[in-house]
């Protein structure tokens, strides 16, 4: 696949005028091609295997936040990427995830080509199908270089989306809780 993607990236570096050939370009296709490879490594990776087992039996009911979890996506439209961090708050119901599988998560769907309001659905989704929890908050903040580097060139905009489920959907002082919490004031 490597060798495929690499051809193409050649390809279009004829037809933006350069020379592949020359010094500075003679490996940038293969580079290049292994560099989208690792920047969309989530598509080979599935929830399961990211969690590995890691989720524990708990009496904890009360909200858990894992916050800053820093994130690099790529966008599907221009295919350039955003970066950012990602919030994530749930209330177990018998179940814990495991602290370092939250990150895993994030980057499992960060590696993928896509929109960021998708990005924070699927992450949020995924905790909840693996703990099961009375309700999950995902808040993801970033900046995207398709607004930065080219069409407006707005070089201090962010985005944020959010995706609430169960009681942060249903319970507003669940969801002010947290949103004060993410918001550190």
């Amino acid at each position: 696949m490597t060798e495929e993607l690499a051809h193409h990236y050649r390809q279009i570096i004829l037809e933006l005028g350069e020379n592949p050939d020359r010094e500075g370009l003679r490996d940038t296709p293969r580079r290049a091609a292994k560099a989208m490879q690792f920047l969309t490594r989530g598509y080979a990776q599935t929830l399961e295997e990211i969690v590995n087992g890691a989720v524990f039996e708990s009496e904890t009911d009360e909200m858990v936040l894992v916050k800053d979890i820093e994130l690099y996506s790529m966008c599907e439209h221009h295919l350039l990427p955003f970066i950012g961090k990602c919030h994530i708050a749930y209330l177990p119901s018998g179940r814990v995830l495991g602290l370092s599988k939250f990150a895993r998560i994030v980057e499992m769907f960060a590696r993928r080509m896509q929109i960021q309001e998708n990005l924070t659905r699927q992450i949020a989704e995924a905790v909840q199908q693996v703990t099961q929890a009375r309700g999950v908050a995902v808040v993801v903040e970033a900046r995207h270089l398709c607004m930065m580097m080219r069409g407006v060139e707005k070089q201090n905009s962010s985005m944020t989306s959010s995706v609430m489920l169960g009681a942060f959907r249903n319970n507003l002082t669940t969801r002010q809780e947290f949103l004060t919490l993410v918001s550190g004031r």
